[in-house]
C-alpha cells in the first residue's frame, strides 16, 4: 500500500489527475471529533499503509494543530510525519494531490516527505482581492491599504513563492517560466481577470475550477475573493525533480531524506552533509517515466 497522505479539512483534497492518484484521509478537528476516535483512525491508517504524513496550512487554529501533536506522542509513533506548510490554503491543497500522486511511485516515506518542501518552489499561488485593507500574510504598502477603499479597486496578490502586489490595470504578477496548470477557486468577487487576463499571460496549459477552501478568507483577509495557484501537473516531471536530489540518511531516525531536513522526526541534517548546490531546487526539465 501507498503511504497514506493526509489533511486537515476535506476541501484541501482536490480531485486526482488520473485515476492512479489516491485519495487522503481527512483528521477532524477536537470540535469535531474525540481524542479516542482520533487515536483509533491514525491507528488504522498506519496498520494499513505504514507511515502518514499529514499536511496542514500553517494557519490551522492552534487546538488543531495540538490535536495532531498530541496523536503522534501518544501512539509513540515515528512513522507519522507532521508537516507545516506556509502556503495559502489553495496551495496547501495543491502540493498534497502532488504527494498524493507521488505516493504511489518507488520512492519511500522519508523521501516523499522531505519532498513537500521541493514542491512548493514549484507552487505559484496568489489572489485576486477586492480589499488588502486586512491581508497581514503579503507586505502591503499603506499607498496599497489606500487604494482598497477606492470602490471597485481589485488587486493581484502572490505570496509564494515570492510577494507581489499590484492593483489591477496597473501592473502585472510576475508567473513561472515553465509549464502549468491553473486551479481557480471563486469566493465573493465577480471577475474574470484570473482566467481571462492572468491565465493567458502565464500561458497556463489548462485552467480548472475548485471550490474555496474553507479557511481562505481568513487567510486572506477578505471573503472577496478569487483564489488560484499554478502548479506542475504531471508525475513524470514530479518524478524527475524528486529523483534528482540527492538522498541522504536522517541521522536521528534513519530514514532517507531529500533536502536539509527530515520529514518526519525535523531533524536538520548536519552541515557537513549539505551538498553544495543546496536545497537542490531546479528548473522542471525533460520528463522521464515514473516508478512502479
Amino acid at each position: 500500500m501507498p503511504t497514506a497522505i493526509a489533511v486537515t479539512s476535506a476541501d484541501l483534497v482536490l480531485p486526482p489527475n488520473d485515476h492512479q492518484t489516491p485519495t487522503a484521509a481527512v483528521l477532524p478537528s477536537p470540535d469535531d471529533q474525540s481524542l479516542e476516535a482520533a487515536l483509533a483512525d491514525m491507528t488504522v491508517l498506519l496498520e494499513q499503509h505504514g507511515y502518514v504524513i499529514a499536511l496542514y496550512p500553517a494557519s490551522l487554529p492552534v487546538a488543531h494543530q495540538r490535536r495532531l501533536h498530541t496523536i503522534r506522542a501518544m501512539l509513540e509513533s515515528d512513522r507519522i510525519a507532521l508537516l507545516k506548510l506556509d502556503l495559502p490554503p489553495l496551495g496547501v491543497a495543491v502540493v498534497v494531490r502532488q504527494m498524493r500522486q507521488l505516493s504511489v511511485c518507488d520512492f519511500s516515506a522519508g523521501v516523499v516527505a522531505s519532498a513537500a518542501r521541493l514542491l512548493s518552489h514549484y507552487v505559484y499561488a496568489g489572489a485576486l482581492l477586492g480589499s488588502v485593507a486586512k491581508l497581514d500574510r503579503v507586505p502591503v504598502s499603506l499607498k496599497a491599504h489606500a487604494k482598497s477603499w477606492v470602490p471597485g479597486s481589485q488587486f493581484g496578490v502572490m505570496a509564494n513563492p515570492r510577494p507581489q502586489l499590484v492593483k489591477v490595470g496597473t501592473g502585472e504578477l510576475q508567473g513561472p517560466e515553465f509549464g502549468t496548470q491553473l486551479v481557480v477557486a471563486n469566493g465573493q468577487l465577480q471577475s474574470e481577470w484570473v482566467t481571462g487576463t492572468l491565465a493567458p499571460a502565464w500561458r497556463v496549459q489548462q485552467v480548472q475550477e475548485s471550490v474555496l477552501p474553507a479557511e481562505s478568507p481568513r487567510w486572506w483577509g477578505t471573503a472577496r475573493v478569487i483564489e488560484f495557484a499554478a502548479f506542475l501537473p504531471d508525475i513524470s516531471v514530479l518524478y524527475q525533480l524528486v529523483s534528482s536530489v540527492r538522498r541522504e540518511v536522517c541521522s536521528w531516525c534513519g530514514i532517507q531524506l531529500i533536502g536539509d531536513r527530515c520529514g518526519f522526526c525535523s531533524a536538520p541534517l548536519p552541515a557537513a552533509d549539505l551538498p553544495g548546490h543546496g536545497s537542490g531546487v531546479r528548473s522542471p526539465g525533460t520528463p522521464v517515466h515514473q516508478g512502479s
